[in-house]
């Protein structure tokens, strides 16, 4: 996999991966939380945040990262996705650290919001230094149990 700044030619690649991955675990698209994909460059580069895709071999996009400034030197890292039959290869990990990385140099801190179902994910958010900061439980459309973490980055000097 090949990890590339988004541009606009990939919009409906984008869309695709992340209304698949959201219908395999049970989620459905919602416009309000999921408006970020109809202006991706608005929502995340035109605030300095970016976003990145992975690509398959053949050029296809298979993943997504995407950091979103949220002011005063923090960060939301968030829309990890990727294929199912791209997982279990490390390449969820790679984009996660494309996003990590890009986080860090431009950001003192970033936050990242998970579903609970999402062990793996968990996991790995874990082992590169975020802690989780509080829960969240409901019932919107479906239930649903967030969890929220948050890592704070050592200073340059």
């Amino acid at each position: 996999m090949i990890i590339r700044t988004y541009d606009s030619s990939r919009k409906d690649e984008v869309g695709d991966v992340v209304l698949e991955v959201l219908l395999e675990h049970g989620f459905e698209y919602d416009r309000l939380k999921d408006s970020d994909l109809k202006d991706i460059e608005g929502y995340y580069f035109a605030k300095g945040g970016t976003f990145f895709v992975g690509l398959s071999k053949d050029g296809r996009v298979v993943g997504t990262a995407g950091v979103r400034s949220l002011g005063d030197g923090r960060c939301e890292i968030r829309r990890i996705y990727l294929k199912k039959e791209f997982r279990n290869k490390g390449y969820g990990k790679q984009l996660f650290l494309a996003a990590l990385d890009f986080a860090e140099k431009n950001f003192s801190s970033a936050v990242l919001k998970t579903d609970k179902v999402l062990t793996k994910a968990i996991d790995m958010y874990l082992k590169h230094g975020f802690s989780l900061q509080g829960e969240e439980s409901g019932y919107s459309k479906e239930e649903f149990e967030y969890l929220y973490f948050e890592k704070r980055f050592k200073k340059r000097q």
